[in-house]
């Protein structure tokens, strides 16, 4: 599956009834829930990481792209926008890239 695809899977899922889909459930529950499932679960990717448990972090990563595509989703930014910003990075070093990012703040 591509992140497209479970883009897609979760708009369909988001138009679903709360009581039938737990994307709509969280969807519904409202931004704040959503964004907190998030932090769960990258706090999960990062101690399956740290302890060096390869399947909890392979889990654990699929829960964290899932919850943030459902936060996208919920913010009414396509995927895509994201992908163009990561694009954009891509033309300078990543070393550069954050140090413009440091000077604008």
């Amino acid at each position: 599956m591509t992140l497209e695809e479970l883009e897609a899977r979760i708009a369909i899922r988001a138009a679903a009834s709360p009581e039938e889909s737990y994307t709509a459930k969280l969807i519904a529950r409202g931004m704040k829930k959503a964004a907190q499932k998030v932090g769960e679960e990258a706090t999960e990717a990062v101690i399956a990481a740290v302890t060096g448990d390869r399947a909890e972090l392979v889990k654990e990563s699929a829960d964290l792209l899932y919850h943030l595509l459902v936060v996208l989703k919920a913010a009414d930014i396509p995927l895509g926008e994201v992908m163009a910003e990561l694009d954009a990075r891509t033309a300078q070093s990543g070393l550069a890239e954050k140090a413009s990012r440091s000077e604008k703040q």
